[in-house]
């Protein structure tokens, strides 16, 4: 059974939603808004804590024997949205200036974030009930085998960047704070 991708229409509305915020301060600024500024940081602090969220819940839900709350499938939907949205308002924060390790950060944001809608594409492959479990063999059961597969090393890939990734936003986060607070 295939699900319809409502997260993808949440995901994209919130992100209309932002990109109208982001226009009309850039309007009332007379110019795109500095990352440093209290909007700038504003935009960046809420996506990195939306990024936060889209690792730590959904790994969370899905691991802990503890954490039962909450259809899986409904969890990897917020996954869904809450990773495409904070690495936009992230992407908003920068005010297109990509240098440094920023420019890092930034990079490692997006090949995270195109790893996981490559992720999400082999996900709709493996046939799945309407509570996200799955469901054995489909009609071409070598071709759900190939799928789980490709699925499991897909996750021995996105991890690790994920990781990475987290690694380099709190370094620049840090450095941003020292460089920003601390010398001035």
């Amino acid at each position: 059974m295939r699900r319809r991708p409502v997260e993808l229409w949440i995901a994209g509305a919130l992100m209309l939603v932002v990109t109208g915020i982001y226009a009309a301060v850039t309007a009332a600024l007379d110019g795109i808004p500095a990352a440093s500024s209290l909007f700038g940081h504003g935009i960046g602090v809420l996506g990195f804590i939306l990024m936060l969220m889209t690792e730590t819940l959904y790994s969370f839900r899905k691991r802990s024997r503890l954490a039962r709350w909450g259809r899986p499938a409904n969890w990897l939907r917020f996954h869904i949205v809450t990773g495409l949205v904070g690495p936009y308002m992230v992407l908003l924060h920068s005010s297109w200036k990509h240098n440094g390790l920023a420019a890092a950060a930034m990079l490692m944001t997006l090949i995270v974030v195109g790893s996981g809608i490559m992720g999400r594409y082999i996900y709709t492959r493996i046939p799945r009930d309407s509570g996200g479990e799955e469901l054995p063999g489909g009609l071409n059961p070598a071709a759900v085998a190939n799928a789980r597969r490709l699925l499991a090393t897909w996750h021995t890939v996105h991890i690790p960047l994920g990781l990475v990734m987290f690694t380099v936003a709190f370094f620049h986060i840090a450095a941003a704070l020292y460089f920003a607070t601390f010398l001035h």
